[in-house]
Parts: C-alpha cells; structure tokens; sequence
C-alpha cells in the first residue's frame, strides 16, 4: 500500500499541544539544579559546624534562714503610708525576698496571737503567694510582739543554716500574748537568731481606724503613733540585730536595703558548659540531595543515543 493513501495535517510549530501540559521529564529537568542548590547550601551550614549549648549552674552558699514577722493588727491600716503600712509592707517584703534567690524564707503574722503563714522555704513562688494572701482580720486583733517573735523562732530552731533571721516588723505596743517578747528574745538568742526590729508609723499623728460602724466598715481619725521602740531596740541589741524605724514607703524600701547589705554570704558559682554537635544532619541531606540528583541525571532523565 502506497504512503499517498494515509492522510497527514502538517502544522508550522508545537505550541498548539502545549495546553496538554508538561511532560514530567521536562519538569524534573527545570528542578534538577535545586537539588543542587539545597545540596550546596547543606553542605556550607554542615562545614560551618552549628552546635547547640546546654549551660549548668552549681551554686554553693553558706545559706541565710530569714523569716519575715509581720504585724497584721487594725492600727496597720493606718494611711500615713500609701496605701496602708500593711500594703507597704507586703510590698517591700516581696521586694526584699525577690533580691535573695539562695536564700530560704519564711512568713510569719502576728496579731493578738501569730501563727506560721508559710514555713522556710527555698520556693520564693510560694512565699510570694503567700505574701499576697496577707490581710488584716486573720486573727484576733492586739499586738502580741512575744507571740510573733517566738513563732518565728520556732520555724528557724531546727535550721541547719550558718546564719538565721527574723525581721519583724509592729506599729504598736505589746499588749497581747502568753509570751513576754523579752523571754522570745532570749529565746532567739538561745537558738543563734539574729533579730531586726521595724517600727513602722510615722512621726506624730497618723490617719488611724479608731472605731467600727454596725455594718462592719471602719472609720479613722487622726492619733497618736504609739510603737514601743525601747523594746524593739532592745530586742534586736539582745539578739545582735538591729532597730530601724520606718516613717514613710520610701524609708521602708531603704530599711530592707540596709538589711539586704547587712545579711549577705559568699556565693561561689560554678558554670558548666556542654556542647551538641549538630551538623551531621545537614551533611545527611547534602548527600541525600546530591544522590538524588545523580540518580534523576543518569536514569530518569538520561537521553538514549
């Protein structure tokens, strides 16, 4: 049969065929040089030698037992601090607590009575909670400044610390309690407890709850600021401690800073340093890439003769 008898269409280029797509060599052979590329850029990071660190701290201290007495009694409610001595004194606390991270803390409030509100510990997250939960009204009210101190001692007589201490912080005068405050000194001192003592209230008069409506609110008047700073000198005198007496927010914040300086130990540091080498996988997917390629090169794509 002759060749005349088929038909044939001739047309002057391809593009026409083009909607049909791409036929898949062609597009491996547009993406071959990307695997190059990735390979290469694996391989620079790999030959730069990427490594992550892991640093360890090993602190040794001498180790501060510190707890912190506050009196929570009506008269702290004064307002001759911002917004109150108790608030003032919540706050400069957990000031003083945040600047001693190796050092275990504990609080204590007294009242007419006192009990422990968080035993010593080295979790200031838990002290701080604590702290907030600090109101006026937990206990019956007074100021039994014995009761605070010798509660205080009690969470610190067993402490194996070099050092112990106890800030307790009054308004008032010791009118409370089953425990004179100078039998609990001599207790502290028995037991190696170092003592500071803060009057809190300023100089002269101060906006003070003076009495109670029938429905529970409180109503203040100016009166005297009456805190017994004999005792509290000679409490801290016993103790090898000392008296400061707190007039304002701002000499408060400077009593614990006073305090922070004078209960300091040595802290030695010691600083581990590990090192992860991390460039074996890079080098992985260089190679991974560059056979891929080679494999694509020489068998897919490869043009018979």
């Amino acid at each position: 049969m002759s060749a005349k008898n088929f038909p044939t269409i001739k047309f002057s280029d391809t593009n026409a065929f083009q909607k049909f797509g791409t036929p898949l060599k062609a597009i491996l052979k547009k993406t071959s040089w990307v695997l190059r590329f990735l390979a290469l850029a694996s391989l620079i990071v790999a030959l730069a030698r990427p490594q992550t660190s892991f640093e360890e701290e090993k602190v040794t201290t001498e180790g501060i037992d510190i707890v912190i007495a506050i009196d929570v009694s009506t008269s702290m409610l004064a307002k001759d601090f911002k917004p109150n001595r108790l608030e003032a004194a919540k706050a400069e606390a957990g000031n003083f607590i945040d600047g001693r991270a190796h050092d275990r803390m504990g609080l204590v409030v007294f009242a007419g009575e006192s009990f422990t509100q968080c035993p010593v510990t080295i979790d200031h997250n838990i002290i701080k909670n604590q702290l907030k939960e600090i109101k006026n009204g937990l206990l019956e009210d007074g100021t039994a400044i014995g009761m605070g101190l010798a509660t205080s001692v009690q969470r610190l007589k067993e402490s194996e610390a070099k050092s112990k201490v106890v800030i307790l912080m009054t308004d008032g005068v010791n009118n409370k309690g089953l425990i004179d405050p100078m039998t609990a000194s001599d207790i502290a001192m028995q037991f190696g407890v170092r003592v500071y003592t803060i009057g809190v209230g300023t100089n002269g008069k101060a906006m003070t709850p003076v009495a109670m409506t029938m429905d529970g609110q409180l109503m203040f008047d100016y009166a005297d600021v009456q805190i017994d700073e004999k005792l509290l000198k000679e409490i801290a005198q016993k103790t090898g401690g000392q008296y400061f007496r707190a007039t304002d927010n701002k000499r408060l914040k400077d009593i614990y800073a006073q305090i922070d300086k004078l209960e300091r130990t040595k802290i030695e540091v010691s600083a581990y340093e590990r090192k992860t080498e991390k460039f074996h996988a890079f080098t992985l997917i260089a190679a991974l890439l560059v056979g891929l390629d080679i494999l694509l090169r020489y068998l897919f794509l490869r043009s018979l003769p």
